[in-house]
């Protein structure tokens, strides 16, 4: 952390795995980039418009999604392969590009608003034009995945999760009722109404998002490429207890990163906005203007360069989550410690996911139903997606002598049977 920005350029070796950053990684990033502004935004809309009343939902989907998550790395740990290369070696072409269209469709979109949430962000602090920062961010996310080799970006990643501790903070700032969060979180009320299961289908898409399991199943095998002494576990059986022990544990801790912060976001809106009126919240650089007036500066600031932070850590994840889908469907030479002339299809669906969500955000579009709608969609798609990657994990001409134990098939069909379960509920209660 102390060299030039110059030695980023510079080659280096893996970092030791007795490092704590060298033994979290892929989980803790896909963790921390689940909180990107988009979903800052649902959490915040949530939170403002059902105060403590869907706290509950980020206790009950904490093993859902650690579970799924950590069957997507453990794809990608035992056969060396990303989701979507196992996809078009096992299943028909037209499911691989289905799964893959969707993706890439709700990625760019995430993109757009993530950037134009940062840029937005940028305003507030320090004023300017809006679109300038825009570009800047697009370009400067765009350069680092492009110019700076995986080993020595993704360190800087790691500490950028340290961003999201802002909205923790918040919490010192304002008066929490303890006793209704206990009970809100606990002993929940939940409304069979149409908003409200809207609501949380956008809550579980936004935690058990598609790109998340394309990212971390191929960020394991990179992962393992770049360690000499690793391979795939079916060439290397014997690295199977270590491997899948930190998969594990890397897994579960980055999804329980992800969901404090998210408790803690809802739990601001709900005890600053919702308890002030504040009902109708658009973006998350609406929210942290609405809690200026009320919370005060500190927690403006806080808010605020939360939304920078967790944009810079998210935006990567999601085009680089779009170019491995797309790269390895087309059987591309994929991976971010790849020099772009050697791996030129996945760069240019890095660049252009990137420049496309730039684009979008010079048109008007309602930034609300772009953020919240976007949850929407990745919680339909996802039910889908997890059936057919926990059919994958379980076939033994996949997974060798790895297929899923007890536990993790137990964890995946429910969080999918829960995906399934509150999509239907939400088209059969829609409009009341």
């Amino acid at each position: 952390m102390r060299r030039s920005a110059l030695n980023l350029l510079a080659p280096a070796p893996p970092a030791p795995r007795g490092k704590l950053l060298g033994l979290i990684g892929p989980g803790l990033i896909t963790g921390a980039s689940d909180d990107d502004p988009s979903g800052i935004a649902t959490y915040s809309q949530v939170g403002s418009q059902f105060g403590l009343g869907m706290l509950w939902t980020m206790v009950f989907s904490y093993p859902l999604m650690s579970g799924i998550q950590e069957i997507s790395a453990r794809v990608g740990r035992v056969t060396g392969h990303g989701l979507a290369a196992s996809l078009r070696r096992h299943f028909p072409a037209w499911v691989l590009y289905a799964a893959v269209g969707l993706l890439l469709v709700a990625n760019t979109i995430n993109i757009g608003a993530d950037i134009g949430a940062m840029g937005a962000a940028l305003h507030l602090l320090v004023g300017g034009p809006v679109q300038v920062y825009v570009l800047g961010f697009g370009l400067l996310c765009l350069g680092m995945q492009t110019f700076i080799p995986y080993r020595r970006y993704v360190p800087y990643l790691k500490w950028l999760c340290l961003g999201l501790f802002a909205y923790v903070g918040i919490m010192f700032v304002v008066k929490v009722p303890w006793p209704a969060v206990l009970r809100a979180t606990f002993l929940p009320r939940i409304p069979f109404t149409g908003p409200a299961l809207t609501a949380i289908v956008a809550i579980l898409g936004t935690t058990i998002s598609p790109y998340l399991f394309f990212w971390q199943a191929s960020e394991e095998v990179e992962e393992q490429q770049l360690n000499p002494a690793e391979e795939a576990l079916l060439k290397a059986p014997a690295q199977s207890r270590s491997q899948l022990g930190r998969v594990r544990t890397d897994t579960w801790v980055g999804m329980a990163f992800s969901n404090v912060v998210a408790f803690f976001i809802i739990l601001t809106a709900a005890v600053v906005l919702n308890a002030h009126g504040i009902t109708d919240i658009q973006t998350s650089s609406q929210a942290a203007e609405a809690l200026r007036p009320v919370a005060g500066r500190f927690a403006f600031l806080l808010f605020t360069c939360g939304i920078v932070g967790t944009g810079l850590l998210a935006v990567p994840v999601l085009a680089g989550a779009s170019a491995y889908a797309l790269g390895e469907a087309r059987q591309w030479p994929v991976g971010l410690e790849k020099k772009p002339a050697k791996a030129r299809g996945f760069y240019w669906v890095i660049a252009v996911s990137t420049l496309v969500g730039v684009a979008l955000n010079t048109v008007h579009l309602d930034p609300v139903k772009a953020l919240f709608w976007s949850a929407v969609v990745n919680g339909v798609v996802a039910a889908p997606l997890m059936v057919v990657i926990m059919l994958l994990a379980c076939r033994k001409d996949v997974m060798g002598s790895f297929t899923l134990p007890l536990r993790l098939k137990l964890l995946g069909w429910a969080a999918t049977a829960v995906m399934a379960a509150v999509t239907v509920g939400m088209f059969a209660t829609f409009g009341s």
